[in-house]
């Protein structure tokens, strides 16, 4: 604890050194989630940190989870279980997984605190109360959490800011029977104290691939209670349940041109499929949050949350041995039975729990910000039948085990104005992390106990006029390894994986109309985790750190708004270089036992495509009508190209997913029937041209009988499909 207590004190003396901007569109101190932000950023802005607002937000959230509204964002590709974007959706961001990149809302660490990632699915239209969403690119600023190994996502939905009551509802419907509900109404200001917002969302759809229904429901509720001009007190209450199909197999390779929504899981030994194989959770955030201003220059503030998740996942399982779940074997006369068909659950039952407090302080000159974060993470993993084709006894549990983690996380940001044109900003974070897991499902007596420190450093320079900005940030992140990492015994733990980060930013404006950004990135991992296919000495495959990889690349977006109201281009293109200088890829061996290795050098690394780019045209045919309340009709043309990527970290061309280009189109027209009343009314077809393709994967290879066979599956997205949808804002 001394240590972390002195990398405090470095956090706190950093003020000395570093400084920053708040009030204008370079603002990189973090700000109270409670509390609006009045910074305005026009075509001029940084590209490393990029904001998407509630009215783009509102333009394209159709039931659809929220990586889809992320699809247009430079260096992002999104994939659906499902095939539509509805129930399990993922997302990476200049390859990096969810797994790596860090996701708060309104502060709080929505990662999973073992594997993580973070899993939307779990709190259905979240997009619908959502004020903003930011990405920042990179290591970024420092986060409340996991640490962030490619980019971050800060999700704001306190939707406590309506000034007068208000009630909506909205009802969109559309292709594989996808039919989604959403009311919301707000109590207004009462007595100029107390506001009140309230959301019920509903989403159902069948799914593109076979058996992989959603049917997902949320509750949001927030309050604020404004105590006096200075203080305030906002409470966030949601609850989402989630019940979807398991489709999270894929598709074999070869049944992609006979039957591309084949879904292998669940089928039983008399061939037919069990009707109840489902991923079934729920969870439910707390968050209270207190916000002071005690003058003009300082601001104090804190945030309590609690986050109570708990579910389970039910699937038919043929060929299971008694061993496996810690029975005998089945003697029936002078007849043996070693495997049984069953239906099992595995359950997680979790408890995520902390505090933050922050004080910030603005000036003419420096800017600044300390955060101090507290969470703690207490797991119950474990496993039931609830049926077997012989004699066991429901609800039978054959692995019950425990697991806690607990973070104390500080970070200091501060911001030096040198000039009206330079900036430099400082951020410094230490993260102190310790991890106990008692046991895994399938190594009950492999313990860990894991105790981290990490020293996160970052600064920025910036340099700006009034068409150019220039910035440079240089950074540093290191984050621990995953719960399944720790799964190898204890003579080759995992190590933690570093990354040093540079971007070199431009943005200049022309003539107050065409905007261009350009990111120039280099992030080099030392130690990263990676699948090599090796069997560790517990007998269970993990990721294996690979001592030197990187990903550099380059970035360009354009935003042109001509004078003339009735078009707007946006449009990005990212290139990139992502390689893995020297790896040993392990191979199964079920001739000889063991494994066979092979030496790779400067490969790729898996799931990083080396160009992805979008365009969004948008049209605005009835910007000048004389009839006012369908001026702002818009028709959105959105393309998305993602090139070729590999399914693991070979390059080997028989291990890829093809390119694909897709096109979308989005029709909007909010109809202004009254002086606060209007009609919502949007459509959308997605894959226009119906393309046929997969956006994510996974495969293996093994010998046997002497020959080398590879195995791929494949996700495959649907093709052309709709969404319609009407709704009511009073």
């Amino acid at each position: 604890m001394k240590v972390f207590y002195v990398a405090i004190a470095l956090c706190l003396q950093t003020g000395l050194v570093f400084s920053q901007v708040t009030k204008d569109s370079l603002g990189s101190i973090e700000l109270p989630e409670a509390i609006i932000k009045t910074s305005k950023y026009g075509l001029l802005d940084e590209r490393n940190k990029t904001r998407i607002s509630s009215a783009e937000i509102k333009k394209q959230n159709a039931a659809q989870d929220l990586p889809y509204l992320l699809n247009g964002v430079s260096s992002v590709v999104v994939t659906s279980d499902a095939g539509t974007g509805t129930g399990y959706s993922g997302i990476r961001i200049r390859g990096a997984d969810l797994t790596r990149i860090n996701v708060t809302l309104n502060g709080v660490p929505m990662n999973d605190a073992e594997s993580q990632a973070t899993y939307f699915v779990n709190t259905p239209d979240i997009l619908s109360s959502s004020n903003e969403i930011q990405i920042n690119k990179g290591v970024g600023n420092s986060k409340n959490g996991v640490g962030s190994f490619g980019a971050s996502i800060a999700i704001n939905n306190l939707d406590v800011h309506q000034s007068d009551p208000s009630f909506s509802f909205q009802t969109d419907f559309g292709s594989f029977n996808t039919f989604k509900n959403v009311v919301r109404a707000s109590t207004g200001l009462l007595n100029g104290k107390f506001v009140s917002s309230v959301r019920l969302s509903s989403i159902q759809s069948d799914g593109y691939i076979q058996r992989s229904s959603s049917n997902l429901n949320a509750l949001q509720i927030t309050s604020k209670y404004i105590l006096n001009p200075n203080t305030q007190l906002v409470f966030n209450y949601m609850n989402g349940k989630e019940k979807t199909g398991q489709a999270w197999n894929g598709v074999a390779q070869d049944s992609l041109e006979t039957n591309r929504t084949y879904n292998e899981l669940g089928q039983k030994g008399d061939g037919s499929f069990y009707n109840n194989q489902t991923d079934n959770y729920g969870q439910q955030y707390y968050q209270l949050f207190f916000d002071h201003k005690i003058n003009s220059k300082w601001f104090i503030g804190s945030t309590l949350f609690y986050t109570k998740g708990k579910g389970y996942y039910e699937e038919y399982k043929t060929g299971q041995t008694f061993a496996e779940y810690n029975l005998p074997n089945l003697v029936q006369g002078n007849d043996t039975i070693f495997e049984t068909e069953l239906i099992r659950q595995l359950w997680l039952d979790n408890d995520f729990y902390g505090g933050r407090v922050y004080a910030n302080y603005f000036s003419n000159k420096l800017d600044a910000g300390l955060y101090l974060n507290y969470n703690r993470y207490e797991g119950k993993h474990f496993g039931e039948v609830i049926w077997s084709q012989y004699t066991i006894n429901n609800k039978y549990r054959w692995y019950d085990l425990k697991a806690s983690k607990k973070e104390l996380n500080a970070y200091g940001m501060l911001d030096y104005r040198v000039s009206k044109k330079l900036t430099l900003f400082g951020d410094v974070q230490v993260r102190q992390v310790d991890y106990d897991i008692n046991g895994f499902r399938k190594n009950p007596t492999v313990t860990q106990n894991l105790q981290f420190l990490f020293l996160n450093p970052k600064m920025k320079l910036t340099y700006k006029n009034d068409k150019e900005i220039y910035s440079l940030i240089l950074g540093i992140a290191q984050k621990e390894p995953n719960r399944d990492d720790f799964e190898a015994g204890v003579s080759s733990l995992p190590k933690p994986e570093k990354l040093f980060n540079a971007e070199l930013n431009y943005s200049r404006v022309f003539k107050k109309q065409f905007a261009i950004y350009a990111t120039l990135f280099y992030m080099k991992y030392k130690d990263q985790l990676v699948q090599t296919g090796k069997i560790n000495d517990v007998g269970a495959y993990t990721r294996s750190n690979v001592p030197d990889s990187y990903r550099a690349g380059v970035e360009f977006e354009m935003s042109w708004k001509p004078k003339t109201p009735f078009i707007e281009v946006k449009g990005n293109i990212a290139f990139s270089q992502n390689k893995i200088k020297e790896f040993t890829e392990y191979i199964d061996d079920y001739d000889q036992g063991g494994q066979l290795y092979q030496v790779h050098k400067n490969t790729d690394i898996s799931f990083s495509p080396s160009l992805i780019a979008s365009t969004q045209l948008s049209v605005y045919p009835l910007k000048k009508s004389r009839y006012k309340y369908i001026q702002n009709l818009s028709i959105d043309i959105l393309q998305k190209y993602v090139g070729k990527q590999y399914l693991d970290n070979t390059s080997r061309p028989n291990k890829m997913i093809k390119s694909y280009f897709v096109n979308d189109l989005i029709i909007s027209s909010p109809i202004l029937i009254a002086k606060k009343t209007r009609l919502n009314v949007r459509a959308g077809l997605y894959n226009v041209l119906n393309e046929k393709y997969e956006a994510n994967g996974y495969t293996f290879t093994y010998v046997y009988d002497q020959t080398v066979t590879t195995q791929n599956y494949f996700f495959p997205q649907s093709g052309r499909r709709f969404m319609l949808g009407i709704g009511i804002e009073l």
